[in-house]
């Protein structure tokens, strides 16, 4: 569950979203004494900073300025100061949106998705295997200098093998995912995949890397 720290001064907004976000799946985290805002902060670990600039004895921007020095936590402004100016200046603190009030709440929600979307560490697109690299943005298979491209169906059967790796994964799981990817595949299509991949394997020098168990489907080991 991600969790979101609201920095909100005026009670019935900081309820109202308290209540909205944790309806939303987010557990949420708020203060109501702003002497040691920026000491709460650091000392929270959150997912995202959701604040206003109009705080109780804090300067909004330099508290911003501050928070960026020492996390990377994103920071979504939500304010009734509107300004171009305003704006300016808090993105150049380190902000990573700036929403003025009154704002509606769907569309707050989908700034905070899209803000924790792009804070996401990016997945890596290649699985390795005994000295192979699959490389799922290429589609190819790499190993010892030489390289082999895939159809979209045998590289998407290859990651799914590699990725439960040590499991048996049945027909049924493969053709369901394989449809799930949008790729048409009945039995025979499954089967006349698996041969071609494991032929393209075999070229690699990888023999039996794709093994049948009978009755039951495939397994990478």
């Amino acid at each position: 569950m991600q969790k979101i720290f609201i920095i909100e001064d005026e009670v019935k907004i900081r309820n109202e979203l308290s209540s909205f976000l944790k309806n939303n799946g987010f557990e949420v985290y708020v203060i109501d004494n702003f002497e040691n805002t920026l000491e709460d902060v650091l000392n929270k670990d959150s997912d995202l900073i959701l604040m206003d600039i109009n705080i109780p004895g804090v300067n909004g921007m330099h508290l911003c300025k501050e928070i960026r020095r020492v996390k990377k936590t994103p920071i979504i402004i939500v304010t009734s100061r509107n300004s171009e100016m305003d704006e300016l200046i808090c993105m150049n603190y380190g902000a990573d949106d700036f929403i003025a009030k009154p704002y509606n709440l769907q569309i707050l929600l989908a700034h905070i998705e899209a803000v924790l979307k792009r804070s996401m560490p990016e997945v890596s697109n290649i699985l390795e295997y005994k000295g192979m690299k699959v490389n799922l943005s290429k589609g190819v298979i790499e190993y010892d200098g030489h390289m082999i491209l895939l159809t979209k169906n045998e590289l998407s059967i290859l990651a799914y093998l590699l990725e439960n790796r040590g499991k048996v994964v049945s027909r049924d799981d493969l053709m369901s995912y394989l449809w799930d990817s949008e790729m048409f595949v009945d039995d025979n299509t499954l089967t006349v995949n698996i041969t071609r991949l494991r032929k393209k394997l075999d070229e690699l020098g990888f023999t039996d890397v794709i093994e049948t168990r009978r009755g039951w489907g495939y397994i990478i080991l």
